[in-house]
C-alpha cells in the first residue's frame, strides 16, 4: 500500500497563499538581507520545545523555500513523532534568501504541528477508552489559514469535519429558528442540496433530536449537552429508531481532554472539538544558519 501523502490533497490555489504570506512580511525594502548578501549558507530547522511533537506543515515550509531558491532536505517524515531536540529538516541557498523565509516557515510549522501533535493527543485519549467512533475538528479555524489548519488536524490523524459552508448542508439553532422548524428546514435544504450532500441538524433536546431524525438528517449534532445527558438522549434515541432509519450521531460543545471519558460512548458515532486547533500551544521550532567551515 501507498505510503499517506497528504501533499497530494492539496488545491492548486496553495502555492499563491504561501507567495501572500512572503508579500505580507516583506512589503518594501529587506534590510536585514541587504546586510547579510547572498553568500552561499546551510541552515538547520530544530525542533525544540519540552515534550515529543508530530511534524505537520511539510508541504508550506518547503515551498516557502522553493519560491525563494532554496532547497530543503528533510531528515524524518510529516507525521512522525519526535523528541526535542531534534535536527528536523535543512535549509540550503543564499543567506538573504533565507532569512527572508524564516519567520514565515517557522510561524506555519509552529502552528502546524501544534495542531497535529493536540489532534493525536486526543485521539489516542479517545482510543485508550476504548472509543471507535470519529474524533473531528470544527469550522473554528483562523481566516485565512483554514487550509493548513484542516491539514494538519489530517496529518495528526482526526477528521477535519467540513472545511466550508459549501462542503456539507449544516442547519444550526439561527437557521431553524430563521426558517421556523426543524422540519420545514430540513425539506428546504434537501431541495437545494441535491442527492450527493449530507445534512447535519444541530439540535439542543431530545425533543428536537427525534423532530430531526424523523424529518431525514444524515447527522444529528447532540450541542453543548452534558456527558450523563448525552447518552441518555443518543440511547433512547437508537432504541426508539431501532431499524427505521439511518444517521449518526455527533457530539459537539465543550468537548475537551478532561470530559472526554463520559462522551467517547458508542451511541455517539462522532466527537467534534475546537480543542485540537483552538489555543493549542504551537511547538518551538528555529532554523539556525552555521558558521562556514
Amino acid at each position: 500500500m501507498a505510503e499517506n501523502n497528504y501533499a497530494h490533497l492539496l488545491p492548486p490555489s496553495w502555492k499563491p497563499q504561501v507567495t501572500g504570506w512572503l508579500a505580507e512580511d516583506t512589503p518594501s525594502f529587506d534590510y536585514g538581507g541587504y546586510v547579510v548578501g547572498e553568500a552561499e549558507r546551510e541552515a538547520h530547522l530544530l525542533g525544540k520545545g519540552g515534550e515529543a511533537a508530530v511534524l505537520a506543515g511539510v508541504p508550506f515550509f518547503t515551498e516557502v523555500f522553493t519560491q525563494l531558491g532554496c532547497e530543503v532536505e528533510w531528515h524524518m517524515k510529516e507525521g512522525d513523532v519526535f523528541e526535542p531536540v531534534k535536527h528536523v529538516a535543512t535549509v540550503r541557498g543564499k543567506a538573504r534568501q533565507i532569512l527572508l523565509g524564516e519567520r514565515v516557515a517557522l510561524n506555519m510549522l509552529a502552528r502546524a504541528s501544534g495542531i497535529a501533535t493536540k489532534s493525536k493527543r486526543i485521539l489516542d485519549l479517545a482510543r485508550s477508552y476504548g472509543y471507535e467512533g470519529i474524533i473531528a475538528g470544527t469550522r473554528k479555524t483562523t481566516p485565512g489559514f483554514r487550509l493548513v489548519e484542516k491539514y494538519a488536524m489530517l496529518v495528526g490523524g482526526i477528521d477535519p469535519h467540513r472545511h466550508d459552508l459549501s462542503s456539507m448542508i449544516m442547519l444550526k439553532d439561527n437557521h431553524i429558528w430563521s426558517h421556523g422548524s426543524i422540519t420545514a428546514a430540513i425539506q428546504a435544504a434537501r431541495r437545494v442540496g441535491g442527492f450527493s450532500l449530507l445534512l447535519e441538524v444541530e439540535v439542543q433536546s431530545e425533543a428536537e433530536a427525534d423532530e430531526a431524525i424523523a424529518a431525514g438528517a444524515d447527522i444529528v449534532m447532540l450541542d453543548n449537552m452534558p456527558g450523563p445527558t448525552l447518552v441518555s438522549v443518543a440511547r433512547q434515541l437508537r432504541e426508539k429508531w431501532a431499524g427505521k432509519r439511518q444517521w449518526k450521531f455527533e457530539s459537539s460543545g465543550d468537548v475537551t481532554e478532561g470530559n472526554l471519558r463520559e462522551r467517547a460512548v458508542p451511541e455517539v458515532d462522532i466527537l467534534s472539538t475546537s480543542a485540537v486547533h483552538q489555543g493549542v500551544r504551537h511547538v518551538d521550532f528555529s532554523l539556525k544558519i552555521q558558521k562556514p567551515k
